[in-house]
């Protein structure tokens, strides 16, 4: 089984917080979908033997592709690739872009997963971080989704932004909850260098968000998100039953996938590679059939403690029989003695033969992993 990761590197508008690599050209759009569909063809070997379990559509902003586009897409995948009748397909979007014309088109394609950048139902929140939406927007955009048979909805919220309260932090979450949405992801917000964010920080024109604050938004989080039916089954991951997110799980369960488009990341289960990060590079590369990548192989260390990482970030946990069988007697040797501190503190717990953070360990995850990691 293995998933394909599909990047659209556009975005009508960049927000003030994001570092992903994206353009606000869309006029380049058709001849990107032309060598994007080449790069398919180019690569259909990679998965030759593979069933295709998972198909996402991230970017940048994949509803900014009309349907000639997406058609293209779809047409290109399924003529190069087995996939599986039940796959999970999912695009990422705009509220802004879901006119119930556009969702009306989505639910005729093969997708039968959407993703909605939402961040926030605050309107003072939403124009701080540049989104183009407003909350009515927002909730309209579920809304419509939901009349046209998309019943895989998953929402994107943010918290820990400047000034905001526990109140608002919990006025968007019980709107959240409100829209009987399947999935919602909730990231603390981060100041990437080299966005405006940063530069407003380094300006002293914004101030984060304290510490402590950031705890409680996280436990509110998780909290009302469990009170209403939602499994907690990655950090920043709840889903309510049946409706964990088949691809992202792909990523931390360590399962083969394949990166297309610029800046675009794949892994073989030896090797991950990944497209340079330039949209010119990337379209003159591919289409004089030499893609412009560049390949790591991954040895026994980093495979160990990205195991791990990916691991621990998950309700899945650590399997102690599969890690001494992956990783041999010593890394075994090494992770159940730097464990045992943290079991007796009551910040791992072990069931069996399975190894996973508790609630109180979810707030120090990032030390817990440190210290079980093995420095090359």
């Amino acid at each position: 089984m293995a998933g394909i990761y599909i990047h659209i590197p556009f975005c009508k508008s960049r927000c003030i917080y994001c570092d992903f690599f994206t353009s606000t050209n869309e006029a380049e759009m058709d001849a990107y979908v032309i060598t994007l569909c080449k790069e398919i063809v180019y690569r259909k070997d990679e998965l030759a033997i593979d069933i295709v379990k998972t198909i996402y559509f991230g970017g940048g902003t994949p509803s900014r592709l009309n349907r000639t586009h997406l058609e293209s897409i779809f047409k290109t995948i399924y003529a190069n690739f087995t996939v599986a009748s039940d796959a999970e397909i999912t695009i990422e979007t705009n509220p802004d872009d879901l006119s119930i014309i556009y969702v009306d088109m989505l639910s005729e394609l093969p997708f039968n997963r959407v993703s909605i950048g939402i961040q926030s139902f605050n309107d003072d929140e939403l124009k701080f971080l540049s989104r183009r939406h407003d909350a009515n927007t927002a909730i309209e955009a579920v809304k419509y989704c939901q009349e046209k048979g998309f019943h895989n909805i998953s929402i994107d919220l943010m918290y820990g932004l400047p000034r905001q309260t526990l109140d608002i932090w919990q006025s968007n979450l019980q709107q959240a909850c409100q829209l009987n949405v399947q999935h919602i992801s909730a990231y603390h917000l981060i100041y990437e260098e080299k966005t405006r964010l940063y530069s407003l920080l380094q300006a002293g024109k914004v101030n984060p968000v304290d510490e402590d604050s950031s705890l409680e938004m996280f436990e509110m989080l998780i909290d009302i998100l469990s009170q209403a039916g939602f499994a907690h089954y990655e950090i920043s991951n709840f889903a309510k039953e049946g409706y964990i997110s088949q691809h992202n799980s792909s990523y931390w369960k360590g399962d083969k996938y394949m990166g297309l488009g610029p800046s675009s990341h794949s892994f073989d289960g030896e090797y991950r590679q990944w497209n340079v990060s330039s949209l010119p590079k990337y379209m003159k590369g591919v289409n004089n059939e030499k893609p412009v990548f560049e390949k790591e192989d991954i040895d026994k260390i980093k495979k160990y403690n990205e195991y791990i990482i990916t691991g621990l970030r998950t309700m899945w946990g650590i399997n102690l029989d599969e890690l001494q069988a992956k990783f041999g007697d010593e890394l075994y040797a090494n992770f159940l003695e730097v464990a045992q501190k943290y079991l007796k503190l009551n910040h791992l717990r072990r069931e069996d033969n399975t190894v996973t953070l508790t609630r109180a360990g979810i707030f120090i995850s990032d030390g817990i992993m440190s210290d079980l990691m093995v420095v090359e």
